[in-house]
């Protein structure tokens, strides 16, 4: 008989909670909000205190509270858990996305790895204290943030809880901050930050039978693209311990309307990973700067501001932190250590303002976002132990 967790994993994962990654898409596989309303729905008969934050049409942040927080002595630490709701896209996926389906010790299926099973997890956790008196809880907010895949915005929402007062729930910001990504228990103390921007290059339409009258804007990308290849091979930037130095890939290209047709337009859409420290906007104006020089400064480029950015997750108030979750983890019967990783999480952004916070779940990165995504049984109940114990702990 599958236990407790595992039957909640396979519900989240047929709740399709698809981020459409900035794409003009419609159908119910899109957005948060169905997988939001059956998360309250869940929680609904704990005795714990909810609240769902609006972000975005269809995208709500779901906050759920062991304890009234409002109520809680000044003196007394919170303890936030935190998991996003949203899933990287199907297309291409060799299973069903949504079968959730057990086979070989594992659970198959979009967002069963990330990070729905480190969010069933620690749903599971924090169930365990709702028959406790409420005097005897612990301070604990599980954190459900929307828009994690694309923008970071369910955790910039979050943080303006204490730093704007744009809740009743949460007034203060937490002690201690405790993010589930696939992790595979160990405790990520360090990540990259991001800079995600589009350039575009202009051309002349035309007859393709005539081109030499037109301006092709294909062409003209691929010497924006040439040039950014060159300027990853010695990008400026801090190389940081555990995560290493900064890089740079262009991901996404297109233009044209058709094949007879000389393009007038072909945008691109640009990936900078950089140390925790360094600015994203300055490494963004670095490249823009480069293929300026490279190309002679054409007028035929236009760069937008960037639409994601992240400072990076740093290791200089996390230590502590991570010293104390490892010695639960020991005590639960993982072997793990501190990494950093080259990725990043919300953990960036509810970091701000030297919150302490770390990275631990269930699961391997090498899974997450993968047609046949997947996460193991025994790491996910296991994690469900060691959330728990950490909960009591603090």
């Amino acid at each position: 008989m599958a236990s407790d967790v595992v039957s909640l994993l396979q519900e989240l994962v047929r709740i399709p909670s698809v981020n459409p990654m900035g794409r003009d898409v419609a159908g119910e596989i899109y957005f948060e909000a169905r997988l939001t309303s059956f998360l309250q729905q869940y929680v609904a008969d704990w005795g714990f205190f909810c609240e769902r934050q609006h972000v975005s049409p269809q995208r709500e942040n779901l906050l759920i509270a062991t304890v009234d927080l409002a109520k809680l002595p000044p003196d007394r630490p919170i303890l936030m858990l935190e998991a996003h709701q949203d899933t990287v896209p199907v297309d291409g996926m060799s299973i069903d996305p949504f079968a959730g389906e057990i086979k070989n010790g594992r659970i198959y299926g979009r967002g069963s790895c990330d990070i729905k099973g480190g969010m069933a997890a620690m749903l599971m956790a924090i169930s365990k204290f709702r028959d406790l008196p409420a005097e005897k809880r612990p301070a604990v907010v599980l954190a459900l943030a929307v828009n994690e895949e694309h923008g970071f915005s369910g955790a910039k929402r979050i943080t303006r809880c204490w730093s704007e007062g744009e809740s009743k729930l949460l007034t203060r910001p937490p002690a201690a901050v405790l993010v589930s990504e696939p992790t595979l228990l160990d405790v990520v103390v360090s990540h990259k930050g991001v800079a995600r921007w589009k350039c575009h290059a202009q051309g002349v339409a035309a007859h393709s039978s005539n081109p030499k009258i037109g301006a092709n804007a294909i062409y003209r990308m691929s010497r924006i693209v040439t040039a950014l290849e060159k300027h990853a091979e010695n990008l400026p930037g801090t190389v940081a311990p555990l995560i290493g130095g900064p890089t740079l890939s262009v991901g996404i290209i297109s233009g044209g309307v058709s094949v007879n047709t000389v393009p007038d337009h072909c945008v691109i859409e640009i990936d900078r990973r950089l140390a925790p420290g360094d600015n994203p906007l300055e490494a963004q104006q670095a490249a823009i700067d480069f293929v300026a020089k490279e190309l002679g400064n054409p007028d035929w480029i236009q760069h937008n501001p960037p639409f994601i950015i992240s400072p990076g997750l740093a290791p200089s108030h996390n230590q502590e932190l991570a010293s104390s979750l490892l010695e639960t983890l020991a005590k639960c019967g993982v072997s793990a250590k501190t990494i950093g990783v080259p990725y990043g999480t919300d953990g960036a952004i509810l970091s701000q303002g030297d919150v302490p916070t770390v990275v631990c779940g269930p699961g391997d990165i090498a899974q997450a976002h993968t047609h046949d995504e997947w996460l193991a049984i025994d790491q996910l109940e296991k994690s469900v132990e060691v959330y728990e114990a950490y909960c009591r702990k603090f």
